[in-house]
């Protein structure tokens, strides 16, 4: 009797390890048998019904579980049966409302999804999972609406996930200064990470706070020296804040820590900018050139490209730059301030001491070339003095020695039309003041002395000071 005690007692104990092990252990038998799903379903069917006998099928997880084996492998209907019998063990379960949502999004149906996760809040309120899943659906479509749903959950659940959550959603919505006030909200959090500093740190950037910015990047920095955007923004951060000696090392060190395919067009395009603040316009160009390379569809750089050659003293490739970037302009947007601004380069380049490797002859076609744009100035904007007044000093610089009064017709033209302006704004004197001059000059040349003492007077009436036409009036006498 006592043997059979003892063996009946045996074999109670083996029954309740096996009946624990088997609860302990089903989710390794379901993933097991997922892997069955495809390759044998019916075999996959028999043994999660095996594992489903008795009171396991009131078992909410094991039921959810395995309709995610069927939801992973496709198997919609199959996962709705579950869902199903997982609803009828608990009307009320907030986890089986998000199991549905799930399946709705697998079928591409948001709306219906939407719905589900919304139930779960219903029966949880503090459901963490189907806020998310809510505002995931939404961030796209809806974003604002995903953004109201994820603070609906902060007000219950401040958590690190929650406002990192929160932030990054503020931050794909461009909503960049909500996206660093809640990433300073957990910012000194042991739980933050490279990717949130990143993000905060961009958020700042593109928030132009530039200082801040700079300040969470060189936190980063502290962690991962190495951190290509750490370092990436460490530099468009100097260079914002003007404070370009220390953006030049920044520079360095990330150019030279960088392969060429992991820099990008604004890195370049950053680079450019410090290079012409450094007065270093052939370096500038080449960086210019490339973020122009890397991203054509920029097209405005080709102006900051123009702009930097002009300086180097390379006229034919700041006005190739200059017509590209004006090329690429829809038509009503080409202005006619753009076409000063080329008729100003032509003009450079045939008047610059820089262009001293030019022959006469180049130099006269850039100016004949600035002649005919400021005259096409002139005929887009007949109110402005500006067309006429830069062909007068076009033709001036072609007759450097005043004997053919190439410039008089037009110098004449601006005198005539700044008398008027002159009257209500005296910020135009020395403009008129320029046009007497070359006609006293003109006349003084022509030996026609009374009508050039008519312009050195006129000059002497707006200022009595001027050397120049005191000078010339006392040669005439």
């Amino acid at each position: 009797m006592r043997k059979l005690n003892l063996f009946l007692l045996g074999a109670c104990v083996a029954a309740t390890s096996l009946y624990a092990q088997s609860e302990d252990d089903w989710k390794s038998e379901v993933l097991k048998v997922k892997e069955l799903i495809k390759t044998n379903p019916e075999q996959a069917e028999e043994q999660f019904d095996d594992l489903l006998k008795g009171k396991r099928k009131k078992n909410i997880d094991l039921v959810l579980t395995i309709g995610r084996a069927y939801l992973d492998a496709g198997k919609f209907e199959e996962a709705e049966n579950y869902a199903k019998l997982a609803r009828k063990a608990d009307s009320k379960s907030a986890q089986v409302s998000i199991f549905e949502g799930d399946i709705a999004v697998a079928r591409k149906d948001p709306g219906t999804a939407c719905q589900r996760y919304e139930e779960a809040i219903y029966f949880d309120s503090n459901c963490k999972e189907a806020y998310f899943k809510y505002a995931d659906i939404y961030r796209g479509a809806n974003p604002q609406l995903a953004i109201e749903k994820l603070e609906q959950l902060r007000a219950i659940d401040a958590s690190i996930d929650v406002e990192r959550k929160l932030a990054e959603f503020y931050y794909s919505s461009n909503k960049f200064d909500q996206a660093a006030a809640t990433y300073e909200r957990f910012i000194s959090s042991a739980e933050v990470t490279e990717d949130d500093l990143t993000k905060y740190s961009f958020a700042l950037f593109l928030n132009h706070d530039f200082a801040k910015s700079l300040e969470i990047a060189n936190m980063g920095l502290q962690r991962n020296p190495q951190h290509s955007v750490f370092n990436r923004l460490r530099m468009y951060d100097f260079i914002d804040l003007k404070r370009y000696d220390e953006a030049k090392s920044a520079a360095d060190a990330f150019f030279a820590a960088c392969k060429p395919e992991e820099l990008t067009y604004l890195d370049y395009l950053y680079h450019g900018y410090l290079l012409s603040a450094l007065k270093s316009y052939e370096e500038a160009c080449v960086s210019f050139e490339k973020a122009i390379e890397l991203n054509p569809d920029r097209t405005e750089v080709y102006k900051e490209l123009s702009s930097c050659y002009e300086s180097a003293g390379k006229y034919r490739e700041a006005i190739s730059s200059f017509n590209k970037f004006v090329a690429s302009l829809e038509e009503d947007k080409k202005t006619p301030d753009l076409i000063y601004e080329l008729g100003k380069l032509y003009y450079s380049e045939g008047t610059s001491t820089d262009t001293i490797n030019y022959t006469v002859e180049e130099k006269a076609e850039a100016l004949h070339r600035a002649d005919s744009t400021f005259a096409k100035l002139a005929e887009l904007a007949p109110d402005s003095y500006l067309g006429n007044f830069w062909r007068a000093r076009t033709n001036s610089a072609l007759d450097p020695e005043t004997t053919e009064g190439l410039a008089k017709p037009y110098y004449e033209q601006v005198a005539s039309l700044l008398e008027q302006k002159v009257l209500e704004d005296n910020r135009f004197n020395r403009y008129l003041i320029e046009c007497y001059r070359y006609l006293g000059y003109y006349y003084l040349v022509a030996e026609k002395y009374p009508e050039s003492k008519e312009y050195w007077n006129k000059i002497l009436a707006i200022d009595p000071t001027d050397a120049i036409a005191t000078k010339a009036l006392e040669g005439i006498k």
